[in-house]
This record gives C-alpha cells, structure tokens and sequence, in this order.
C-alpha cells in the first residue's frame, strides 16, 4: 500500500513544540526524497522542508529555518517533522510527500509538490492562544 501517513497534529499555544510523524505501511521511505507540505485552507499548499534519500541533506524554507527540524529513523521507517517555537502562522493541515528528488536537488531546493509520487491525508496542525 503505497501511501503515506501523517500523525501528531494538534493544537498548541504560541512557543509550544510539537512533532509530526510520517510513516508507510508500503514504501521503504528511507529510499525516497520525503517532504513536509503545509496548506491553508483557501491558499495554495506550500513547501516547509525536505529531506533526500538515505542520509540525505535537508532544506527550511525561511520562515521555518531555527525553528523546524526533519529527520528520519531509518529502523521505523518514519520522518520526522520537528517544530518548535509555534506561531499562529503555522495553522495549517501538514502533509507529507515521498519523491524521487536527489539529495543534491533537495539541498538546493530544487524540489516542488509536483515532483512527489505519494502523498498522505494530511494532519491538523493549530496554534492559537
């Protein structure tokens, strides 16, 4: 089942963490460029971060860098999205994305929602007061 899933959305106050998760009964992430997507509702989804293949290197747009961090563990077959230092303008549904991007591409950001084979269903993510 070649799908992806997210997990760990919630609400939180501003300066709060959380961290996201996505997993995949079907497809051995770690062989994949994996990406953090987020989207409003009425707005375009846009790009967070991503990470290439294997240990691949990672990329922040700005308004996340120091304060979003991604990772895999190889073992759970997981990625991880963690964020710190919420704020409102990080209300948003996170979906995560599996592509065929080299990490060199990655790093460069060179890597766009269309470019990514599998998507997940998406998690809530709430910062608010």
């Amino acid at each position: 089942q070649l799908q992806l899933v997210e997990s760990g959305g919630g609400v939180a106050q501003p300066g709060e963490s959380l961290r996201l998760s996505c997993t995949s009964p079907g497809l051995t992430l770690e062989f994949s460029a994996i990406a953090w997507f987020r989207q409003v509702a009425g707005k375009e989804r846009e790009r967070v971060t991503a990470i290439g293949p294997g240990d691949g290197g990672t990329f922040y747009v700005d308004s996340v860098k120091g304060r979003f961090t991604i990772s895999r563990d190889k073992a759970k077959n997981a990625v991880y999205l963690q964020m710190s230092h919420l704020n409102p303008e990080d209300t948003a549904v996170y979906y995560c994305a599996a592509g065929r991007y080299t990490s060199s591409a990655v790093v460069a950001g060179h890597w766009t929602q269309y470019g990514m084979d599998y998507w997940g269903k998406g998690t809530q993510v709430t910062v608010s007061s």
